[in-house]
């Protein structure tokens, strides 16, 4: 069963000791604002059998926010970023206003999988320059692919399974965080 990496109660230093176990876990970088999206993103990698650090399962993190501690703060999330595989970065408007998503990214480059994720309406020249690239997720149909590779699944035996759904599903979690399919004109 998936869950949300902070839980666990084995932490590591570094990604190759992740490697090296074969664990796989996405480390959800967002904006604030971002978060009831970057929620239902997590929500539907874990239900995809995936492992994830999401911060606002994290209470050291919110702790050390609330006592207005960088210091602590930014551990934090390094060791979110040391016990990941991936990154899975939430691009939105509110994302050029962010002040820890070009950190987290560019503490995570070298440590992880680096990918984008385009949350509805984002179009192909509205991403920041320091994410341009890393591999871009830009709808449903591209973030079931996404899944597909980490779990090394068929797509169809995930969708079979209802570990995940089909862009053209209308019961897809996902419909109103992320655009179903990029128009070829986009």
């Amino acid at each position: 069963m998936a869950l949300n990496r902070y839980y666990s109660s084995t932490k590591y230093d570094s990604r190759s000791k992740i490697i090296s176990l074969g664990i796989k876990c996405i480390f959800i970088s967002h904006q604030q604002k971002d978060k009831d999206a970057a929620k239902k993103i997590a929500d539907y990698l874990i239900n995809a059998g995936i492992d994830v650090y999401f911060d606002a399962y994290d209470g050291d993190l919110k702790i050390n926010h609330q006592a207005n501690n960088p210091k602590a703060v930014t551990d934090s999330i390094k060791k979110g970023i040391n016990n990941s595989s991936h990154m899975l970065v939430l691009v939105s408007p509110n994302t050029l206003y962010s002040t820890w998503v070009p950190f987290e990214v560019g503490y995570g480059y070298d440590k992880t999988a680096l990918y984008v994720l385009c949350l509805k309406g984002i179009k192909k020249g509205g991403l920041p320059e320091y994410i341009r690239a890393a591999k871009i997720i830009r709808d449903i149909w591209d973030i079931n692919s996404f899944i597909s590779n980490v779990t090394n699944k068929k797509e169809e035996l995930l969708f079979e399974s209802k570990k995940m759904f089909s862009h053209r599903e209308v019961n897809n979690p996902l419909h109103c965080v992320m655009d179903s399919l990029i128009n070829e004109n986009y």
